[in-house]
């Protein structure tokens, strides 16, 4: 039995794919990990604001504890048959603090929810530094599409 595979598509393909898929995706899979090494993944919702990720976890779960140590964050969207994976920096922001558009728009997103009704709860802002993409084998080889924060494509 031969499985047909789609044919590999360009880095610029893959570009504009990864691009599409952070306007419209609303979850993703949020990696972390503590001071010690203990991971932590999670599901969160986020918005692409100004070229960054932005999410929202209660500032007691480990995901926000272990930003602060670290300041790193991988962040995976899609399914293991076309994958997003992004590492990054990242910083958390109080409510108060955050850029009255970038609020709007994560509540828009989320049809309704804001955090910064919530004193419980902070932002988490991820800047890219890595990105890659793929779908089959055939796109490993080509899967980084940003490098040290420059998109390569």
């Amino acid at each position: 039995m031969t499985v047909q595979r789609e044919p590999a598509r360009t880095p610029e393909q893959r570009k504009q794919d990864v691009l599409a898929k952070l306007e419209t995706e609303e979850d993703l899979w949020a990696a972390t990990a503590s001071a010690d090494g203990e991971p932590t993944l999670v599901p969160l919702s986020f918005v692409w604001d100004r070229e960054t990720l932005l999410m929202a976890t209660r500032r007691t779960n480990p995901t926000a504890r272990n930003v602060t140590p670290r300041g790193r964050m991988v962040v995976t969207l899609g399914h293991s048959r076309d994958v997003v994976h992004i590492e990054g920096s990242a910083e958390m922001v109080e409510g108060s603090a955050l850029e009255p558009s970038s609020g709007e728009a994560f509540t828009v997103k989320q049809r309704g929810w804001n955090p910064r009704e919530h004193k419980a709860y902070v932002y988490l802002r991820v800047t890219p530094v890595v990105v890659k993409a793929w779908r089959e084998v055939n796109e490993l080889a080509d899967r980084d599409l940003m490098r040290d924060g420059v998109w390569l494509v």
